[in-house]
């Protein structure tokens, strides 16, 4: 493959694969109704099978990493598509809550392996000034995915039963994990060019690295919040703003997908953009997405009536504004070396702090008190999230440097 055309061909795939994941993953939110309906489990239950996912998620992802900063990333990657596809399609013959137990559980360890390498991945094919378009085109998925699942399955478990959606989410993966295999493997580092110093280059450094624990901490509680919401939300609109689920599914999936490209790619842009003006960008970015979003996600849980639908778009496009500037912040806060390592860690926290244990505490305040009450959490995590990394932006890497030398280069 043409050297200018491999970084952009891995970024297609790596990103159709991403889309393949969240399909998978957020399906089961769609069709929540209709599970819970036939096996007769709380909502307590139903948010403890997202903690199961994230324990095992958390669990495998350190190892993961250790594996993939020292062997082939490449079957790594191929047998975790392979896991988390199979999982995904053997929900279909699920008929107990234990059943749905196991299955979280295999597609967390799948998954995990795929979350853990990519970004590092695509850190070795694109340079850190660049690293904010690259990732946010990367975590569109996460949008658009998220938002497939919810219109798939609503679409098809309204007409079809439950499990339908399932049989059709899991078979791209297969066909994506063999794509993948002739793709060569880069060399680590190969666009890296801020200094590996030892905060930044060895594990040990990296307990007291700030720009990594600042930018993992405010992903942290932004996983918390919307982990909570978009597991409870189709039911939210459903049972407490008079809508058909199906339509619910709809409306939701609609939205995600278009904030999800919009303001995804701006965040990344702006991101990238600002960089020329100060190094500590993608923390502004991120921090300003989050603070902002705090009214409008106030007035879309609670003010009924024509203001709701509206501001849930303006909702989303602020809260999705920071996964790409977020995540480049993430990957540039460490060095080659300890990449996939640093990605584990971080997997481990923001879920361990975020969405392992939001749904089930959500759905417990939603069993006592109204899904409302329990929404009130999400909105306390997006602020924390604003103000943590606000702060982080005293620690953001030197980038000067680097732009200056790419100009350089280009002269």
């Amino acid at each position: 493959m043409a050297r200018k055309t491999y970084p952009l061909a891995t970024l297609a795939l790596l990103t159709a694969i991403n889309f393949v994941n969240y399909i998978d993953r957020s399906v089961l939110f769609a069709v929540q109704p209709l599970v819970q309906a036939e096996f007769k489990f709380s909502d307590t239950e139903y948010g403890l099978l997202t903690t199961s996912f994230f324990i095992f998620y958390m669990a495998v992802a350190p190892f993961i990493g250790m594996a993939a900063d020292r062997y082939s990333r490449k079957w790594i990657v191929f047998t975790g598509i392979f896991l988390w596809s199979g999982a995904t399609l053997l929900t279909a013959v699920a008929h107990d809550y234990s059943t749905l137990l196991v299955r979280h559980t295999v597609v967390a360890i799948g998954e995990s392996s795929y979350a853990t390498i990519a970004p590092a991945l695509l850190a070795d094919l694109f340079p850190e000034e660049r690293r904010g378009r690259m990732l946010s085109i990367f975590y569109l998925a996460i949008p658009v995915g998220t938002a497939m699942g919810y219109i798939l399955g609503g679409s098809l478990g309204h007409h079809f039963g439950w499990r339908a959606p399932f049989y059709v989410a899991a078979l791209p993966g297969f066909l994506f994990a063999l794509v993948f295999l002739f793709l060569p493997e880069p060399e680590r580092g190969a666009s890296d060019h801020l200094t590996a110093t030892p905060d930044r280059a060895t594990l040990r450094g990296l307990a007291h690295n700030g720009a990594f624990w600042t930018a993992t901490l405010g992903m942290a509680m932004m996983t918390f919040a919307l982990g909570g919401i978009s597991v409870f939300l189709p039911k939210f609109l459903s049972q407490y703003r008079g809508m058909s689920l199906d339509r619910a599914n709809l409306l939701l999936g609609a939205s995600i997908g278009a904030n999800g490209i919009v303001a995804t790619l701006f965040g990344g842009w702006l991101g990238d953009r600002l960089l020329g003006k100060t190094d500590a960008a993608y923390y502004l970015v991120s921090g300003a997405g989050m603070a902002l979003g705090i009214p409008a996600m106030a007035v879309a849980l609670y003010v009924a009536g024509p203001p709701m639908m509206p501001a849930i778009v303006v909702a989303e496009f602020l809260l999705l504004m920071n996964t790409g500037p977020l995540n480049a912040a993430i990957v540039n806060s460490v060095s080659a070396p300890i990449r996939s390592s640093a990605i584990g860690v971080n997997l481990i926290v923001i879920h361990l702090l975020g969405d392992a244990f939001s749904p089930p505490l959500m759905g417990y305040i939603s069993d006592r008190s109204s899904l409302p009450a329990a929404f009130i959490a999400a909105i306390v995590a997006i602020a924390l999230s604003a103000g943590v990394l606000f702060y982080g932006m005293r620690y953001a890497p030197r980038l000067g440097a680097v732009r200056l030398d790419a100009v350089e280069a280009e002269i």
